[in-house]
């Protein structure tokens, strides 16, 4: 399976899966140009469409999408996704012929109530619940419904590549240096991701092995956040208050 990161709108990537037969999958499309540039330069045809929650940058071209290849729609059990034609649910499996692939829903409330990511296939595709780097806001879930869907994601298979749905390392990276300045790896990341954005590459995908070393928001149980947290006022025993202080604190963050 490849995978390519398509940037659209501000900041966003569309991912694109395909295989050596022309067969593809698209994942949260935002618009629907820059895939069917995509499926044209590549000569492929799209044959389902994944969405990982409402908000209008991951879904607005899906119904075009749909319109002009006739590819079913995979969706969270959200009546504000109107254009989906198949609901998805945490702990099924999503089989797909063409392309060849099988992906696990996991349920991940926290940026938004009914989030689902896709796992498997060596990729995980995370929406806006786990950045490279940092993590979604928390525009209808809990610190407490965040923390744990991270958990949940922490535990999948370390080389799952993180597919997220925004170009938001480098500032991430910022934020999370001054949590873990000493991070050595947090360093050699933020040097790679430099590096490729001089070049105007994407800084993702990263594999979950490298976001459990780098991220913060996977890391609420390592000594360097937890000092960072007793300095701004989270309880030392209380995992949940150390993922809403740095939650907190990276949402008026600003370098």
């Amino acid at each position: 399976m490849h995978v390519v990161p398509l940037p659209a709108l501000a900041d966003n990537y569309i991912w694109l899966l395909h295989d050596d037969d022309g067969h593809a999958i698209v994942v949260d499309p935002g618009e629907a140009a820059p895939v069917e540039e995509a499926l044209y330069a590549r000569k492929l045809k799209l044959r389902a469409i994944l969405l990982t929650h409402h908000h209008d940058d991951h879904i607005g071209g899906a119904a075009a999408l749909r319109a002009a290849h006739g590819a079913p729609v995979y969706a969270p059990d959200d009546e504000r996704i109107t254009v989906a034609t198949h609901r998805v649910h945490d702990g099924d499996t999503l089989e797909l012929a063409k392309p060849a692939a099988r992906l696990q829903i996991i349920a991940v409330p926290g940026h938004t109530l009914s989030h689902i990511v896709y796992a498997g296939e060596g990729v995980l595709l995370c929406g806006d619940t786990l950045f490279s780097l940092g993590c979604g806001r928390l525009f209808e879930g809990t610190p407490a419904q965040m923390l744990s869907s991270l958990q949940r994601l922490a535990s999948l298979p370390g080389n799952l590549l993180v597919c997220c749905g925004h170009e938001y390392t480098a500032a991430n990276g910022r934020f999370a240096q001054t949590v873990e300045p000493d991070n050595t790896a947090l360093q050699q990341r933020l040097d790679d991701v430099a590096r490729l954005r001089a070049k105007r590459q994407p800084s993702v995908p990263a594999t979950l092995s490298s976001e459990l070393a780098c991220n913060p928001f996977l890391r609420v149980d390592s000594e360097a956040v937890i000092d960072w947290c007793r300095r701004h006022g989270a309880a030392n025993d209380d995992p949940v208050a150390r993922f809403a202080a740095l939650r907190s604190a990276k949402d008026v963050f600003r370098a």
